[in-house]
């Protein structure tokens, strides 16, 4: 892997660890910087979601109840020039699952663009 898809894939890597920080989480200003306007997500409970719906969830300021999500065998690729693919295992209070996001680089940095989760077994 060169420097330039080293440095791509820490970006992604460090922009998927910032938006698991549940301090960021309570900022709507914060989560809308790391998605793409055009986002889209597919939930480990099948649910479909877009930015408007994530910001329902998050964005409330309050973190309290908030657990970490544990990170476990995060890898990354450059599919193309300004796209990363991210894999990874979650462990949220037991419960886990196997991640995979799509980040792009726009005008203001890099951003999730498209992510799935789905149950492990």
């Amino acid at each position: 892997m060169t420097d330039d898809q080293e440095e791509a894939v820490r970006a992604a890597i460090g922009g998927e660890l910032t938006l698991l920080d549940p301090e960021v989480r309570a900022s709507r200003e914060r989560v809308l910087a790391l998605l793409d306007p055009e986002f889209e997500e597919i939930g480990s409970s099948g649910r479909r979601w877009d930015v408007e719906t994530i910001l329902a969830v998050t964005g409330d300021g309050d973190v309290s109840a908030e657990a970490p999500v544990e990170v476990d065998e995060m890898t990354g690729t450059l599919l193309a020039p300004g796209l990363v693919h991210l894999t990874y295992l979650s462990d949220h209070r037991g419960r886990r699952v196997w991640r995979s996001s799509l980040w792009r680089l726009t005008a203001t940095g890099w951003r999730m663009y498209f992510h799935q989760g789905t149950p492990a077994a």
